[in-house]
């Protein structure tokens, strides 16, 4: 139990910490939040997963498919600091989540190909403090690197480097801000 509430306390923080609302005390009356409940639904199932009740598991994970419109199987390992922003059409078949790790709606993270076995290395690894953009997919046995983000929409068929960011469909990674070129634009130079 007290992993699940350590769990539940980490996602609440950073969901807090989000919102901009600073920290307040999870209550349960928070448990009715469409931003905590699937997560507490998602960590329930983890939890009972992790302790040799994976029939059990299934319950949660299905009212949460059912309710919120995500679906997530219980032995995934997801980091502390889960945000879902918005959970509506969500698949998450990942092979891991770091920690603090943000996702919006509609997002996709799975195999390439048909794999009810949930085959690992055929599954995304998604690393700490990644942000992925509504309707995005990653698809594959891909790494999606610390810190990177994935825009919206942008399908992912390779790695991504850490703090790069993911655009496009296909998906072309960009590097971090920091190092991009800072050349004037067509439009910037008729001006000079």
């Amino acid at each position: 139990m007290s992993v699940l509430s350590d769990l539940l306390d980490a996602d609440w923080a950073r969901l807090c910490l989000l919102s901009g609302g600073g920290l307040r005390p999870r209550l349960w009356r928070h448990v009715l939040s469409p931003r905590f409940a699937p997560v507490l639904l998602i960590r329930t199932a983890q939890c009972l997963h992790a302790a040799n009740w994976p029939r059990l598991a299934k319950l949660p994970a299905l009212v949460n498919f059912v309710l919120f419109g995500i679906e997530v199987p219980p032995r995934m390992h997801i980091g502390p600091g889960l945000v879902l922003m918005h959970t509506q059409g969500t698949v998450l078949g990942a092979a891991t989540i770091g920690a603090n790790v943000t996702l919006y709606h509609q997002v996709t993270l799975g195999a390439k190909d048909i794999d009810f076995t949930y085959t690992m290395s055929m599954r995304p690894i998604v690393e700490d403090g990644v942000v992925i953009g509504s309707g995005a997919k990653v698809l594959g046995g891909v790494t999606l690197g610390q810190g990177c983000v994935v825009g919206a929409n942008s399908v992912v068929l390779n790695d991504v480097p850490v703090n790069y960011v993911a655009v496009g469909i296909p998906a072309k990674n960009l590097p971090p801000e920091a190092e991009r070129s800072h050349e004037p634009t067509i439009d910037q130079s008729i001006t000079m």
